[in-house]
Formats: structure tokens, C-alpha cells, sequence
């Protein structure tokens, strides 16, 4: 391919490096993979849906009839078919402190009272709430088709009286008591486990948000004829597709929004599905060409955001999707088919689309707060939804005063992660993700607060405990081994709000994580020249995966997940564009509160070319470092967000990826891809264990190590010294699986160019360049012309592979 080429290779030339998952619809996995069985030609898992929450049973039998295109919709299953047509309808709810509680059974999902309720019983060892119900009863009452659902709860700080109907007050003491207990029976409860919701509880509905509300004023308002409803879902099955399996080290991961990934793509021929799951899945063979190996989607469970469609702002908007509604819903707002059952089956066939091409899906989940919100008015007001009427004890960490709350989100209440309750919760969701929906791994939210061993009114992050929520989904699920295989990837965001949340290298084994000093370090070298400090040895200690981060406890350089631009902050392109956020500009760019404004940015005096140049080296810096890359969706050919670097409730144009920037941003879209493919080529760049400045294998050759602009090996007195800007490291191909006899990384942090001399190598052998980050559209090894030196750029980085000189000097 000629050197200025940007047409993208084609998908079978790559076979080799990214080869699609193994596996069709007509073989079950591996038998060490997840366990599966063949049933009527679709695929059932033998663990993975929760027992609580509302099921059929009788209908395991079942399976949908498979469409000709895994991406359109499946049949859906008839409610009535003979195979179910004597199943019982099992309901089943957690509270320890709870009285009494009642599942309603609605045929619509608003606007009219529930067609039967029934009491359910306590089981006192287990506080497991349940019932059971014919379908023979069910359809005497009316109910023969989609079933709704919620339940009212009654506690001791609102007792049950037989006299109590909806809206009254009779039984009422107080809106919360002296055990932080909430109940309150004129508020229909969501289940915590159901699988589909029926609808937000308010935005485009036009429903007044007041009737969930505790307080003097609003706690008698019944919310049953509006309040959101669990959907009996049919339990569905797809195809069998083998998942991919690759170790966590060889994954390139792009963390994009589910809706803003697609919304205004010109390459989809449904309009009204742009945003959706099906869309999504149909731009799979696009990252794979790209050189992305793995999606990490931005929260996909529901969320309260039928808002964003009623009217055009930003005010009251939530975007990004993180506070939970449902931990087990897919949102219907993503799904094209929103019908009963669709966004679950449509969600399922994008997970299959993207794994046809070898892609692993991601999800971003929030099990450190939930939708309800905080508290106001000393406790008195709040919003019941669902976890807060059912257990608010067992649900939340209260604080010192029971009407209270311990939060170290920003936004609400902490999950109480000590409770059982919560354990539980969180374990089915994650269990139900990946054994029904097919995910292959998970960005944990804010994951410092499910280390927090502190029963009420503290933080203490402890990660030892063995018994600890952390440990037990390393082995619930279980975490893949290092050498790949079935299991889930598991990456925290460590840290949180408040004392003693910044946990970065602190989780336990099993847990790779975001790594905020790498971020911050290159960051403050490409933007922060002459203003801070960054040593040769500073920038060594990320490349080599951050071995003073994670290497204590055993863990490894792909522990480290790398990255310079995430959707908190800036954009790859802004980080070099903007030198404060620009978070107040009208619609449809915003205004969005909050976001930081140190972001280590510089617009580089509005100098259009060094910002892109900068941004080329950053993306480089963090591509041909040891651990696991994350870039941002659409950070390949420059995305912006116009300076507004939170955009949480930016539902527009601004904030949805413009793939017409591929062509206008042409030269860097044709880096970008080059260098993603030129990671996944290198075995040396993605070490199971980190680099060690020691001969291996005897060849006389380090397996790592740090040289000077002088072509010598860089001793102590060099790397400490903040005034030396270049620095360069030499891996031994032969040591680390590469094809490659042995890579050089040459970076140049001055302003400056440097002419540096290369680490000697043996006769007749020289150095091809295989990537320089000032030369956008150099996709092809190129021979130095001078062997022996190298002239870089300021501010560039420079890949080089040694081999045998091709011509003589």
C-alpha cells in the first residue's frame, strides 16, 4: 500500500490478527466455555437469569424462531403458546424489614388500576417475599396477555391496616423512622430484578414526578396508574455463538455511547433505528477494520431518559445514562423494537453481531447509586421508586442519622455493598449480563464504593476481605485467566467522591483498572511544557504498564487500563483544543454543570496543526505503552464536544459521533487506524508479565531498555532529571513473541527537533520506521536514510523495528 494511502484495508486481509469468534448457531461452546445446552435450535443458559423477580415457569422448552439477519427482530413468543399454557407465574421480592407486600398485576403498562394483587409470604430465614400464581388465575382475571407488575410494601413506620386504600393515610407513623425505614404503600414499587421496564417514570410521559415523593405534602399521592411497571419477559433464546476468548492483554477497547455511537450515522438505512442496538451491531465490521477489539458501552441499563425527547435543551436531560433504574433492563430507548421483549432480544442480537467479528462487548454499570436520589427537607421528602419502599436499610448505607445517607457518588445515596441484599443483586446482574445477554466484561462505575466496609455513616475501603463484594465477582462470575479463555474482563474506576475514594492500585487481583497517573502524566508532558515536571523516568514507569501501580500484589501490566481521553472530560481533539471547559454555551452544546478545570489542556495557542500533531502522540503514547488501551468512540478521526467536557445531559448533534469527520480529518483517521493495527501486530506491546531490564534468552540483548538521545542506556541521573525530554526504549522482539527482532520507541517532549542516535545493532542490520506521529500518512516501513541517527520532531513519537539493511549508505 503506497505510503499516502487511507483507504481502509479490507476486513479479510486482517483475518489473521483479528479473526471472528469460532462458533455458529448449530454447535454448543466449548465444554470449558459457559455452560449451554441446544434447545429447538436456540441456545439456553444453565445459570444465569436470577430467581427473584417475576418468571414463568414451565416455558424452558421454548425457543424463537431464528430470523434469516441475526440483527433483525425475532418473533416474539406468544404468550398463550401450548408449550406455556399451564406455566405459573413465580414472584419473589427481597425485605428484611417489611410487614407486608403485594405484587399488582396490570394488562396495561398505565392509566388503569392493576387487574388482580395478591399477598405474598415471607420466608423468615431468607426474607425472600413469594407467591405463586396459575395462569388458570390470571386469566380469570383478565390478565391473558403482556403482564405489568409492581408491588406495595408496608413497614413499621407505615403499618398495614385491612381499612388502608390507595391515597389514604390509615396505618401511617411517620415518612421514616429511627431505623431509616421508608415504607409507604401509595407508592408502587419497580422490581429490583425485573428484566424490562414499561416506561420511565416521568419526561416524555408527562407525568407528574410529585407522586413519588415522600413528605407531608405528597406521601398520600398513589402513583400506581403512572408509575413505571416490571414486564414479564418470556425467556427468549438466541442462536449459539461462541464468545470471544482472548486474554484481557490483547484487547483494544473503545468506550463509546450506545445512542450517541449511531444517532446520526448516514450509513444507516433505517433512520428511525439510528441510536439504537440494532445499529450499533451493524457498525461491528467497522471497529474491527478499525483495529478495535473490544466495545465498552456507556450504561445500557435503564435510565430515567424519555426526557430527552420532549422538548430541545439541556435541562433535566440525562444523557449518559448513569443513574439505574433497572439492573437487569436493557433501555428501551435503545432498542428499535421496543415492544415486550424487543429491547431484550435486540440487545442479545447486537451482542451477536459484534461477536461475529471478534469484538467483545463491555458494559459501563453503576452499583454505586441508583435513580431514587438523595434525600431533602432532614429526610423527610424523598423519591420511592422501588429499592427505598421495598428495604431502604438493606438497599442504602444510611448515615449517622437514620434519615440520612453515607454518599461518595455525587449524586445520591451509596449502595449498601455490605448488605446480602445488595450482593445479591449485584452478582444476578452481572450473572444475567453475561450468561443470558452474552457480555463479555464490565466497567465498574465509581468502584471504590464497593470496597467500602463501613456499615453506616463512613468510608473505609478495604479490598483483603475474602468474604468482600470485590473478591467474590472475581470468582462469582468467574474473572477470565490470564491466558484467556471463558470468564468476564472486570476494570474499575477506581476511585469515588470524598475521603478516602482515590483507590487507584488498590483492588484486589482479578481487577484491572483505569489509570489516572498515566492520564495525568502524559497529559501534563504534551500540554504542560516548562509549567510542571516530567521525568524520563516518569514516562518509562507508564509505558512499562505501571508496575509501581499494580505489580505488589502480584498483578500484571494489563492491569492497567491506559487511556488520555475518556467521556468524562474533554475529547481527544478538545484536550489540544481548549484551555478551559466550555461547559456554559447555549443548546445545542449545552449548558452543563459541574466538570473539572484541571485538565491538564492547552489549545497550543489555537494552532491547528500542533493540536492535531499532539493528539496524534497521544494517542501513540498510549498505544505503544504495556496494559490495555482504551480510546474514546470517535476519537479516530477527532471528534469534539466543543469544550464541554461534561456533557452528561447533552442529548444532541454535539454530543452523537459525525462520521463525516473521516473524511475531513482524513490524516489522522489514517494514523489512528494504523497505529491500532501496529499494537495488535506486536506481541511486545502486550506483555503477560511487565518488562524486565534483563537478558532472558542469552542473545546479549535486554529484554527492555531506556536509552538516551545519545544512543546510550540511560542511567538514574539521566531518568530523574526533568530537563531531559527525550527518552527511548528498546524491546527485545526474540523475548516477547514478536515477530519483530527487537522495537524502538523514540519520544521527543521538547519544542524542539532532535537528532538522536539509535542503540547500536549488530552488521548488516539497521532500522525501518514504522510509525511517526509527524508523519500522519506514513502506513509503510520506511528505511531510515541515515542508519546509525534519526532526526524527530518536536513533540513526536517514533516507532522503529530493527532489521537487515536493504540497500547500502
Amino acid at each position: 500500500m503506497p505510503n499516502d494511502a487511507h483507504t481502509a484495508p479490507d476486513a479479510s486481509e486482517d483475518a489473521t490478527r483479528f479473526p471472528p469468534a469460532e462458533g455458529n448457531s448449530a454447535q454448543p461452546a466449548d465444554p470449558e466455555g459457559d455452560p449451554i445446552v441446544i434447545v429447538r435450535g436456540g441456545c439456553k443458559a444453565t445459570t444465569g437469569y436470577p430467581e427473584l423477580g417475576a418468571r414463568w415457569r414451565g416455558d424452558d422448552a421454548h425457543a424463537p424462531n431464528e430470523p434469516a439477519d441475526p440483527l433483525e427482530p425475532a418473533d416474539p413468543l406468544d404468550p398463550l403458546d401450548p408449550l406455556v399454557a399451564h406455566a405459573t407465574l413465580d414472584v419473589s421480592v427481597f425485605s428484611a424489614r417489611a410487614q407486608r407486600i403485594e405484587v399488582h398485576l396490570f394488562d396495561v403498562p398505565r392509566g388503569a388500576h392493576e387487574k388482580l394483587h395478591v399477598a405474598l409470604d415471607e420466608d423468615p430465614a431468607t426474607h425472600i417475599w413469594s407467591t405463586e400464581i396459575p395462569r388458570a388465575v390470571l386469566e380469570k382475571a383478565g390478565l391473558t396477555g403482556t403482564l405489568y407488575y409492581g408491588f406495595r410494601a408496608w413497614g413499621p413506620n407505615f403499618i398495614y391496616r385491612p381499612a388502608w386504600t390507595k391515597g389514604s393515610t390509615i396505618g401511617f407513623v411517620s415518612h421514616v423512622d429511627d431505623e431509616g425505614n421508608r415504607f409507604n404503600p401509595n407508592k408502587l414499587l419497580l422490581d429490583p430484578f425485573a428484566l424490562e421496564i414499561s416506561h420511565d417514570p416521568g419526561g416524555a410521559n408527562d407525568i407528574d414526578g410529585r407522586i413519588y415523593l415522600s413528605g407531608d405534602h405528597d406521601f398520600a399521592k398513589d402513583s400506581g396508574l403512572d408509575a413505571p411497571k416490571g414486564v414479564v419477559v418470556e425467556r427468549d433464546l438466541l442462536p449459539c455463538a461462541k464468545k470471544p476468548t482472548r486474554p484481557l492483554r490483547d484487547e483494544i477497547i473503545y468506550e463509546v455511547h450506545l445512542r450517541g455511537f449511531t444517532r446520526a450515522d448516514p450509513s444507516s438505512t433505517e433512520a428511525a433505528c439510528r441510536g439504537t442496538f440494532r445499529a450499533a451491531g451493524r457498525r461491528a465490521a467497522y471497529l474491527r477494520t478499525l483495529g478495535v477489539t473490544a466495545i465498552e458501552l456507556l450504561p445500557i441499563h435503564e435510565a430515567e431518559n424519555d426526557q430527552n425527547d420532549v422538548e430541545t435543551g439541556a435541562g433535566g436531560d440525562n444523557y449518559w445514562g448513569y443513574s439505574t433504574l433497572a439492573y437487569f433492563a436493557p433501555d428501551r430507548r435503545f432498542a428499535c423494537d421496543r415492544s415486550p421483549g424487543g429491547p431484550t432480544r435486540e440487545f442479545q442480537q447486537m451482542v451477536a453481531a459484534f461477536h461475529a467479528q471478534g469484538i467483545k462487548v463491555y458494559l459501563d454499570v453503576v452499583y454505586n447509586h441508583t435513580a431514587e436520589g438523595a434525600a431533602s427537607s432532614r429526610g423527610q421528602q424523598a423519591r420511592v421508586l422501588s429499592w427505598r419502599g421495598l428495604d431502604n436499610a438493606s438497599y442504602y448505607t444510611l448515615g449517622e442519622a437514620a434519615w440520612s445517607y453515607q454518599n461518595n457518588n455525587g449524586v445520591g445515596p451509596n449502595l449498601n455493598t455490605r448488605s446480602a441484599a445488595v450482593e445479591r443483586l449485584i452478582l444476578d446482574s452481572l450473572a444475567y449480563a453475561h450468561h443470558i445477554l452474552g457480555v463479555d466484561g464490565f466497567r465498574f462505575d465509581l468502584a471504590a464504593v464497593l470496597g467500602n466496609r463501613c456499615a453506616r455513616g463512613c468510608f473505609e475501603f478495604d479490598a483483603t476481605p475474602p468474604d468482600g463484594l470485590l473478591k467474590k465477582i472475581v470468582h462469582a462470575l468467574p474473572v477470565r485467566a490470564p491466558e484467556g479463555g471463558p470468564g468476564v474482563d472486570l476494570i474499575a474506576e477506581p476511585w469515588g467522591s470524598g475521603p478516602g475514594t482515590y483507590q487507584l492500585g488498590n483492588f484486589p487481583w482479578g481487577w484491572a483498572e483505569w489509570n489516572g497517573v498515566a492520564r495525568d502524566t502524559w497529559r501534563r508532558d504534551l500540554n504542560r511544557l516548562g509549567l510542571e515536571d516530567v521525568t524520563p523516568r516518569d514516562l518509562a514507569m507508564r509505558w512499562q504498564g505501571s508496575p509501581d501501580l499494580f505489580s505488589n500484589d502480584g498483578r500484571r501490566p494489563w492491569h492497567s487500563v491506559n487511556y488520555i481521553a475518556a467521556h468524562d472530560g474533554f475529547t481527544l481533539n478538545d484536550l489540544f483544543a481548549f484551555d478551559t471547559k466550555q461547559n456554559d454555551q447555549p443548546w445545542p452544546r449545552g449548558p452543563s454543570g459541574g466538570g473539572d478545570d484541571y485538565n491538564l489542556s492547552s489549545s497550543h495557542g489555537g494552532d491547528r496543526r500542533a493540536q492535531v500533531h499532539a493528539a496524534r502522540t497521544a494517542l501513540a503514547l498510549v498505544l505503544f505503552s504495556a496494559g490495555v488501551p482504551m480510546i474514546g468512540g470517535g476519537d479516530e478521526f477527532l471528534r469534539t464536544q466543543f469544550g464541554n467536557n461534561n456533557p452528561f445531559n447533552v442529548d444532541s448533534e454535539a454530543t452523537w459521533l459525525d462520521f463525516g469527520l473521516i473524511e475531513t480529518n482524513s490524516d489522522f483517521f489514517v494514523f489512528a487506524q494504523h497505529a491500532l493495527h501496529l499494537r495488535q501486530a506486536h506481541a511486545a506491546f502486550r506483555p503477560d508479565f511487565f518488562w524486565l531490564n534483563a537478558d532472558g534468552n542469552g542473545n546479549g540483548i535486554p529484554m527492555w531498555s531506556l536509552y538516551t538521545d545519545q544512543g546510550l542506556v540511560a542511567d538514574d541521573a539521566y531518568l530523574n532529571n526533568p530537563f531531559h525530554h527525550f527518552i527511548g526504549y528498546r524491546l527485545d522482539g526474540t523475548e516477547l513473541g514478536d515477530s519483530a527482532r527487537a522495537l524502538y520507541v523514540a519520544y521527543n517532549g521538547w519544542d524542539q527537533s532532535l537528532s538522536v542516535a539509535l542503540p547500536p545493532v549488530a552488521p548488516g542490520l539497521g532500522y525501518d520506521v514504522l510509525l511517526d506521529s509527524a508523519r500522519p500518512r506514513l502506513t509503510a516501513p520506511t528505511e531510515i536514510q541515515e542508519q546509525g541517527r534519526l532526526t524527530i520532531e518536536p513533540r513526536s513519537l517514533v516507532l522503529l523495528e530493527e532489521t537487515e539493511v536493504r540497500r547500502s549508505l
